[in-house]
């Protein structure tokens, strides 16, 4: 590995894997009116989402997201765009998939994609939001604050940990990211951007700990 790409301690993997427990919602998925995949750096999102409407989970799909902020050589053309390609090739017909390829975060996935469903004409009473294993949490308090009338189930690719770390093959950078979001689900409730969640003793200590030992390059100042 590279400086960048350096594994973590078998302390900090401990740590790190409380986050990764907290951030999974661990709802039970059903069938729904419609599906969000929401933009990332992870094609594991769009490949879940082509899973799940083969099983029949939910007649339409929207994928939504610009640029990647952190990564935005890896979908040059936006996320959503690439999603839908990537979708395509699994086997989601065209006219089951609703482009939204504008939003830059998430609040903005969730909002737009609600005026790209209501201009299909499509008002959902349940929706189910597909992101990254360590985003289901923070996903489902924006789309709870943002839409509140909605009932609301995340899913992610089901990973365990150590196996989500080989598949993007840098500890650091997802350790990085679990620190960063679980920041965002303890402070964007003080700015209305989403609903409050609590949070465990065990899961703040390891959040703590982790910030003390560097892992901040996904913080953000408030």
């Amino acid at each position: 590995m590279t400086d960048n790409q350096r594994a973590i301690t078998e302390d900090q993997r401990r740590r790190a894997m409380l986050i990764w427990e907290y951030h999974q919602t661990h709802h039970d998925i059903r069938p729904v009116d419609a599906a969000i995949g929401l933009g990332s750096h992870d094609l594991g999102v769009p490949a879940y989402c082509a899973q799940l409407y083969r099983s029949g989970l939910f007649p339409t799909l929207v994928f939504t997201g610009g640029p990647n902020p952190t990564a935005p050589e890896r979908f040059p053309r936006g996320e959503a765009v690439h999603f839908r390609e990537h979708a395509l090739e699994l086997g989601v017909p065209d006219e089951a998939i609703l482009l939204e390829p504008e939003a830059r975060n998430t609040g903005q996935n969730i909002t737009f994609s609600r005026d790209v469903l209501a201009a299909a004409g499509i008002i959902p009473a349940s929706l189910l939001l597909v992101a990254m294993p360590y985003m289901e949490r923070r996903s489902f308090a924006t789309a709870r604050k943002m839409w509140p009338e909605v009932e609301v189930i995340c899913a992610s690719e089901p990973l365990e940990f150590d196996d989500y770390l080989k598949s993007i093959g840098d500890e650091k950078l997802v350790t990085d990211q679990l620190v960063g979001d679980l920041q965002r689900v303890i402070e964007y409730p003080k700015l209305g951007f989403a609903i409050e969640q609590d949070v465990p003793e065990d899961v703040y200590a390891a959040y703590e700990f982790l910030i003390r030992d560097g892992f901040t390059s996904r913080l953000i100042s408030f």
